[in-house]
């Protein structure tokens, strides 16, 4: 019996399986990468050391210990020490300098962290739409983001917090939708590169859409240099946070991040050095673990720069 015909022509494009964005990207990197060698000690180094101040500056506070806002009226300004317990030392009205430090650590990494992922959503989407648009629409968003990178941030941020107050979500809302400039211009420059590759060529010859050359196709292949460049976009974002602080533009107390105890510091440093001192200390050590890291990583994962 002669099969049945039908006048429905099968499609160009079948639909692509349920899938993460990841899971190219993880096949992609063990077949670029071949037998490379492991992550450089130096980067291995820093790695360590973010993840041994996270969790100093996390469970810290949670052991026990000091309160960081309740004062020790019997040691004001009280210098480092192990016999009183005060390890760092305590600030002008009696509070202990590490546990301040740890908890300040904990809410700079935090919002620094969170300003992050936003920043990483905006740029990642704006420069992979910008360089495969190409034409008048890719010049249009090059310019607003020169637009953008001229007006005063700091100036918009006050403004921001005489509006509506301060909050956390505006916070991250301000710090995460400066740091995603520089983000979106390096993702635009890979999704031009990337906009007359032979896989997507013949994704558009077949029939895709934009949104599912988009999805299927550029993102998977955009999103490691936008995982790797999140090394140095965070201490960016972990910086802007702490200078906020330090103009009285963070957070209300008692919440306090390392810019707001430098703020502190320096009006205590003739009569307690340490209460500026060690703060710095620990807001120097992360972000040069940070950028260390970021440039550890971008060397190790540059898979146009390895070897074929």
């Amino acid at each position: 019996m002669e099969a049945r015909r039908t006048d429905a022509a099968p499609s160009l494009v079948p639909a692509p399986p349920q899938r993460s964005l990841l899971r190219p990207h993880r096949r992609g990197m063990k077949t670029s990468l071949g037998p490379r060698q492991g992550l450089p000690s130096g980067a291995r180094a820093c790695l360590a050391l973010i993840a041994l101040l996270a969790a100093a500056c996390w469970l810290g506070p949670l052991l026990g210990g000091h309160d960081p806002h309740r004062p020790d009226w019997g040691a004001l300004s009280s210098a480092p020490s192990l016999a009183n317990g005060h390890w760092f030392g305590t600030d002008a009205i009696g509070r202990d300098i590490l546990a301040r430090t740890l908890a300040g650590g904990r809410l700079s990494l935090t919002i620094g962290a969170l300003a992050t992922v936003v920043a990483l959503a905006i740029g990642l989407a704006y420069g992979a739409i910008a360089g495969y648009a190409g034409g008048r629409t890719e010049r249009a968003m090059l310019r607003l983001l020169d637009v953008l990178s001229a007006l005063p941030f700091l100036l918009i941020v006050i403004l921001l917090l005489a509006l509506f107050g301060r909050s956390l979500w505006l916070l991250l809302a301000a710090i995460g939708g400066y740091v995603w400039i520089d983000l979106a211009r390096v993702v635009r420059a890979e999704a031009a590169r990337l906009r007359e590759a032979p896989f997507v060529l013949a994704a558009r010859a077949a029939g895709a859409s934009f949104g599912q050359v988009l999805r299927w196709h550029l993102l998977p292949n955009l999103l490691p240099l936008a995982l790797v460049y999140l090394g140095l976009i965070l201490p960016q974002a972990i910086l802007v946070e702490s200078f906020l602080g330090f103009l009285g533009l963070g957070l209300d107390e008692p919440s306090a991040s390392w810019g707001s105890l430098l703020h502190e510091g320096s009006q205590e440093l003739d009569t307690a050095p340490w209460s500026l001192l060690f703060p710095a200390g620990f807001l120097v050590a992360t972000l040069a673990a940070f950028q260390f890291l970021g440039d550890g990583l971008r060397d190790w994962l540059d898979v146009r720069g390895a070897p074929a």
